[in-house]
């Protein structure tokens, strides 16, 4: 991946904390990280418009990166041996042992795309030739079964979930002429304390992480924004602020803005 730009790096990290972020930020109903690994390999995902799927070891790891170097520790790395072909290491294998379980008739070509579409290999890493002779050579291999768990969690105490919104102010009179305001608000879900509210005279992103810089130097960050889905709010913008801050985003259904974190 060392011909990718910071900012193509950057999305690619965004994504993987999205995967671990209910376990970074305590929202995980798995019993144990093991567990959670092996709930989040279960799902798919989407990147750049493509369907993807990872491996409970890949998650792992991004998990431990995580850990050791923070958000900047899912940036992809800088591959030292470029123009040099690639081993099938523990990662690849176990990618492909997911991915041959999960669509048996899938042949080489596609099981090597989809390594290529998820940024796991570059197109020069692994020939269609030495992924072949790996899922021959390993088709006896099984993964554990498929396990989905449902149940329903509720946050209670404060700084884990703050719900924050706008709306029209009271309008100023300037200049003979009356001008629109907007009010911007945070409140902390459990305790029901506003955290943080400020007048604008625009509804925008950069008032937003005012309102926001301000409720964190006070009170520290919440496990979880509550949001509508108002373009201030759901923005690349906001998910990298989110990621950088250790925290994870949850917006609202679409037209039932009174919903709130418990009713997931």
């Amino acid at each position: 991946m060392s011909n990718l730009d910071y900012q193509t790096k950057q999305k690619i990290a965004l994504h993987r904390y999205t995967i671990l972020s209910p376990l970074i930020t305590d929202r995980t109903t798995a019993p144990s990280k093991t567990a959670f690994f092996k709930e989040a390999a279960d799902r798919v995902y989407e990147l750049d418009g493509k369907s993807v799927q990872y491996s409970s070891y890949t998650i792992r790891h991004w998990y431990q990166a995580y850990v050791k170097g923070g958000f900047e520790g899912l940036f992809p790395k800088t591959r030292s041996d470029n123009d040099q072909q690639r081993k099938i290491d523990e990662d690849i294998a176990d990618q492909i042992l997911y991915i041959k379980k999960s669509y048996p008739r899938l042949p080489a070509t596609l099981i090597r795309q989809k390594l290529i579409d998820n940024g796991t290999i570059k197109p020069s890493d692994l020939s269609l030739s030495t992924i072949t002779r790996f899922i021959k050579k390993n088709t006896g291999k099984t993964l554990p079964e498929d396990k989905k768990d449902r149940r329903r969690y509720e946050r209670a105490h404060i700084n884990e979930v703050w719900c924050g919104d706008s709306c029209t102010g009271p309008y100023l009179r300037m200049n003979g002429k009356k001008v629109k305001t907007y009010v911007i608000a945070l409140i902390d879900d459990a305790s029901r304390m506003v955290v943080d509210a400020q007048i604008f005279f625009n509804d925008n992103f950069v008032n937003l992480m005012n309102v926001i810089r301000s409720a964190v130097s006070k009170y520290g960050k919440p496990s979880v924004f509550n949001f509508d889905n108002g373009s201030n709010y759901r923005s690349y913008q906001m998910s990298l602020v989110s990621a950088r801050m250790g925290s994870t985003i949850h917006y609202c259904p679409v037209r039932t803005p009174q919903s709130i974190m418990w009713s997931l």
